[in-house]
């Protein structure tokens, strides 16, 4: 049934400064959640250097065996933003200057020195891209096909998927509920993996991640329960709390 199948997304984050530490991404988190509420799951994600060959490789393969790729950073004015060199590149077309994206820019920099070489270079896109509309600093993100070419900076990357949101085909939206539990995640593999297993023939799937802490001077975990079915994920929370009270461990709704 076409209800349910899984769509599915890849993310290559590009930039060296990622790569190096001094800049720390945000848009992983900000773009799964997005892409839940569409219907599509975050399926991988990538981290490339700026480098033309690693972003071409990247590109072409993530694109092939997803239904949506995303890239974020390397579309700004600079020599080493060479994002849309290496997209093109990948598909084998020319770089041209989207009309419309120099007129966005022109008018933006009026006001603010006016449009300079550099400036220009942020209107530089795919041959046969359409635009993305950036409300916040006027340079326009990028669509071709099923590719997504999108600012690195994560409040620009926000309004650009806000500019998406309804726009993109997908499934129903995945849903979560968490539980938490003072328990080393090591005494509990086999029972959370018997519950995942018990549910393995729910439509859309379930899935049952666990995510293990240390605080206060003990171990615990908080468990997420995720489908695009409400009604089993519920179900699921129920079994799984069971299972963990009847081994005398005390959980928490929500998580810890």
């Amino acid at each position: 049934m076409e209800s349910s199948r899984i769509w599915t997304a890849a993310l290559v984050v590009i930039g060296d400064e990622i790569l190096s530490g001094r800049t720390q991404d945000k848009n992983v988190a900000q773009l799964a959640a997005w892409l839940n509420v569409q219907g599509i799951r975050l399926a991988e994600v990538r981290v490339v250097a700026d480098r033309e060959e690693a972003i071409v490789e990247a590109v072409n393969t993530l694109r092939a065996r997803n239904d949506y790729l995303f890239t974020t950073g390397g579309i700004g004015p600079t020599h080493d933003d060479i994002t849309v060199d290496a997209i093109a590149a990948a598909l084998g077309v020319s770089v041209v200057h989207h009309p419309d994206a120099l007129a966005t820019l022109e008018a933006y920099y009026q006001t603010r020195g006016g449009m300079t070489e550099a400036r220009a270079r942020m209107a530089r896109v795919p041959e046969g891209a359409t635009l993305i509309e950036n409300r916040v600093s006027g340079a326009p993100g990028i669509r071709w096909g099923n590719i997504f070419i999108m600012a690195g900076v994560p409040h620009i990357t926000a309004g650009m998927l806000d500019r998406l949101t309804g726009t993109l085909e997908g499934g129903r939206p995945v849903v979560s509920r968490t539980i938490g539990c003072w328990v080393a995640e090591s005494e509990v593999a086999d029972l959370l993996r018997a519950t995942e297993k018990a549910y393995a023939d729910a439509e859309g799937g379930i899935a049952i991640g666990s995510y293990p802490f240390f605080r206060e001077g003990r171990v615990g975990a908080n468990f997420v329960v995720r489908s695009p079915d409400a009604a089993q994920v519920d179900a699921c929370i129920a079994d799984l709390t069971a299972a963990l009270v009847a081994t005398g461990r005390e959980v928490t709704d929500g998580g810890i």
